[in-house]
């Protein structure tokens, strides 16, 4: 029975009394039991005093440190179709070997001497607009001999107008000399008729003053004549500077149309020629398109397309490539609540499917079969199957990983932590916590 109450039973009863109680006391193994029993719990709780370290444990494959040094899909650029293959599936391929040959199937491209037939077009435009360009040099000179010639016809007018200036005051000044000769002849021939009158002069000298009044009035008529025709020639010299400025102008508005029309064919047929060269250039490059050609160095792992014949579009897959020459590296996934804990640059441990190991995640440094790595690429966006990826290349500090893995194997990883007592981790996993909060240390010089 128990002993649950304040009043024990050995207190009121002999229990040595009962045979039973004496051949269970005399048993060795049962002491060797309860001793066992004692040593196992002491074990146990020296057990769980003893150091753990937390991880976060990981899964992925094996990858490349460089994306150029991933397998890779060669597509073709144009739709052709399959004329003759150059290499079969796991033959060793060099950069610029060709893969592959295909033929035109767009009714734009099928004549043989296109690039040739472009290229004569292209000259054509060339020498259309070298001829443009001559014929608006021309109309260059064209125009600055009319200003030239402008200028000496204006200057011709304005002595004209001179001329006509001084024509005019010289008739001006001969009309008034006549009109002085026309008073003085008035004033002869009145007095020569008074002194006739008188008697003191002839008739014949009456005659004669008569003669010159009426030579003199005759005279004044012609001058007035002349002076009215020399402000009539003033006034055309004065026109004609109007018609020259007009004629001129017209005549170079009509040369600067028909240079600014040549200058608009020779801008258009040079944007002629560069879409002429453009398309020489393309046509030359598609060309070289119907061989496709290995990019690297590397292995064919496949022909994703077969037969002679097969017509094939735009940006189809045609083999994909693996290079020869690669940094492996590890690609895993961790669990969004541990992605607050991963930092670029910490050592992590693997281990790779196929390879002999033993692990022991709380104590690594008593795992067999595990390499080191380090930390390169955290992604920050979770990918599409609910984890964070981790990018982890070799420790160059710690044993180098075998030569014989390959790309796309398995791999097993996990990233040490802190140093915790298990019964600490075994609570803390009983509860469904995470990790504790672990900021890697930092020397002087990665803080410099």
């Amino acid at each position: 029975m128990l002993n649950i109450s304040r009043n024990n039973i050995n207190e009121k009863v002999n229990l040595t009394r009962f045979n039973t109680i004496q051949k269970l006391s005399e048993r060795r193994y049962f002491k060797t039991f309860n001793r066992l029993l004692m040593w196992f719990m002491i074990g146990t709780c020296l057990f769980i005093l003893l150091p753990w370290t937390q991880n976060i444990q990981g899964s992925g494959f094996v990858t490349t440190v460089s994306p150029e040094q991933r397998p890779q899909t060669i597509h073709t650029a144009i739709a052709g179709r399959i004329e003759k293959w150059y290499v079969s599936e796991g033959q060793y391929v060099n950069k610029g070997d060709t893969i592959l040959f295909i033929s035109e199937i767009k009714e734009d491209y099928f004549d043989p001497n296109l690039v040739d037939n472009t290229e004569n077009q292209m000259k054509a435009k060339i020498l259309s607009e070298e001829s443009y360009e001559g014929k608006a040099n021309s109309l260059s000179s064209q125009i600055a001999a009319i200003e030239r010639e402008r200028i000496l016809k204006l200057e011709q007018a304005r002595n004209k107008i001179e001329q006509s200036l001084l024509k005019v005051k010289s008739d001006s000044m001969d009309l008034e000399a006549v009109k002085t000769q026309l008073k003085i002849a008035q004033t002869q021939f009145k007095r020569s008729q008074d002194l006739n009158k008188e008697g003191l002069k002839p008739m014949t000298d009456v005659e004669d003053k008569r003669l010159k009044l009426q030579e003199s009035e005759a005279k004044i008529i012609t001058q007035q004549n002349k002076l009215l025709t020399a402000k009539n020639e003033l006034i055309n010299a004065r026109v004609e500077i109007n018609r020259i400025t007009a004629e001129y102008t017209d005549k170079i508005s009509k040369a600067q149309s028909e240079r600014f029309t040549a200058l608009s064919s020779q801008f258009d047929t040079e944007a002629q020629v560069n879409k002429l060269q453009n398309q020489v250039t393309n046509y030359k490059m598609r060309n070289e398109l119907y061989y496709i050609k290995a990019p690297q160095n590397g292995y064919v792992n496949r022909a994703l397309q077969s037969g002679i014949g097969e017509t094939i579009k735009e940006g189809t897959p045609v083999v994909s490539i693996m290079p020869s020459k690669y940094d492996i590296a590890v690609e895993t996934f961790i669990d969004p609540i541990d992605m607050p804990l991963i930092h670029k640059g910490e050592k992590v441990r693997i281990w790779f499917d196929g390879w002999p190991t033993i692990v022991f995640s709380g104590w690594p440094n008593s795992s067999y079969g595990t390499f080191g790595g380090k930390i390169v690429a955290v992604e920050n966006f979770i990918s599409t199957n609910g984890k964070y990826r981790v990018l982890i290349a070799q420790d160059p500090e710690d044993k180098p990983w075998p030569k014989e893995l390959n790309i796309g194997a398995g791999a097993q990883t996990f990233a040490l932590l802190n140093n915790v007592p298990i019964w600490y981790e075994l609570w803390r996993k009983l509860n469904g916590f995470p990790p504790n909060f672990y900021t890697p240390t930092t020397t002087t010089e990665s803080k410099k």
